[in-house]
């Protein structure tokens, strides 16, 4: 094995190392986190499957790692798909039919089911069984198949757009809302232990202001400036090396990349602060409605630099001296 494959391996299995396997590892979320300690905690004492649980947010908030926590924590095996990948409801079917007493079946962007496939999973989510038409016409006969029961974690970033019967099924629903500047400290700094990279609490914070409350963004974050000290200053974290990497990555005080400028800038400069359509708005980004609502929208909203009214989307106070600050100085380093 080459020495290239070995760090690609090593790499990987950090990544992995990354994800929280139990409840007592998982930073933040706190409401939510005890709801599933207790949830959980009752389903093993009455030797029962955990009912199913929604989980919805914006990227990057831990959804996916909240199922593999809840298959670990109930000693169960965990599958994993997403609402695109079922195209027909025989796709589904051969899933759940799958399934082993206690598994949990994690389905991500569970917004996005056909409704074909949504309606077959009703019987099965309520009654843990499976209607199935076999044949055609005058000679179509419906039979009902029992499965094992399981638990469902459906993820999404789009709630709204979940259908009522689809909801109402969930027994569990969690919102994972942004994380705190220390919880994004906490979990900069385990994962610096993780991949055996010092980094101190003034380092992890200045990290951590840049995550835009998300633990994806505060790992990736963190992986480039270790990237960063690996190549330019023998693994060793410094102050310049944090500037000089988001410099590089153009990423500035408040955690906006170049993207999110362009769109400040440009709702400040061409439309007067709006108010802004959110077609316009997807124009300016070149991203579609989707990317733009699930991906930039959030985390300007949460941060006070955007407004969103019935007339469209307004430029706040904080955004207008947040970009007077750019112009006259910070604007420089991001050509």
């Amino acid at each position: 094995m080459t020495q290239m494959v070995k760090q690609i391996i090593a790499t990987a299995l950090e990544d992995q190392q990354l994800r929280p396997q139990t409840l007592d590892e998982y930073i933040g979320q706190v409401e939510v986190k005890e709801a599933l300690r207790i949830a959980i905690e009752a389903a093993k004492i009455r030797s029962l499957p955990i009912d199913h649980i929604l989980v919805y947010g914006p990227p990057g908030m831990g959804k996916t790692t909240i199922a593999a926590m809840v298959a670990h924590e109930m000693g169960s095996k965990l599958w994993r798909t997403t609402g695109p990948a079922i195209t027909s409801p025989r796709d589904l079917a051969t899933i759940v039919a799958s399934l082993q007493k206690g598994d949990v079946l994690f389905i991500d962007e569970i917004h996005r089911l056909s409704r074909a496939a949504e309606e077959t999973l009703y019987p099965a989510m309520e009654d843990f069984r499976l209607h199935i038409t076999l044949g055609k016409g005058l000679t179509a006969k419906a039979i009902e198949v029992p499965l094992a029961p399981f638990t469902l974690v459906g993820a999404t970033t789009r709630a709204g757009m979940l259908t009522s019967p689809l909801r109402d099924r969930f027994g569990l629903v969690f919102r994972l809302g942004f994380y705190a500047l220390p919880e994004i400290v906490q979990i900069i700094r385990r994962a610096s232990r993780i991949y055996g990279t010092a980094v101190d609490g003034n380092q992890a914070e200045t990290i951590a202001q840049r995550a835009r409350g998300t633990p994806r963004i505060a790992n990736r974050l963190l992986k480039r400036v270790i990237d960063y000290a690996v190549a330019r200053n023998d693994g060793q974290v410094a102050e310049w090396v944090l500037e000089e990497t988001f410099h590089l990555m153009k990423i500035d005080e408040l955690g906006l990349d170049e993207m999110d400028r362009q769109l400040l800038v440009a709702l400040a400069r061409k439309y007067g602060g709006g108010p802004l359509g959110i077609e316009t708005m997807c124009a300016i980004l070149g991203e579609d409605r989707d990317t733009v609502e699930d991906v930039y929208e959030p985390y300007l909203i949460q941060s006070g630099l955007l407004e969103r009214t019935a007339r469209g989307r307004m430029l706040t106070e904080k955004a207008k001296r947040h970009l007077r600050l750019e112009t006259q100085g910070t604007h420089a380093l991001f050509p």
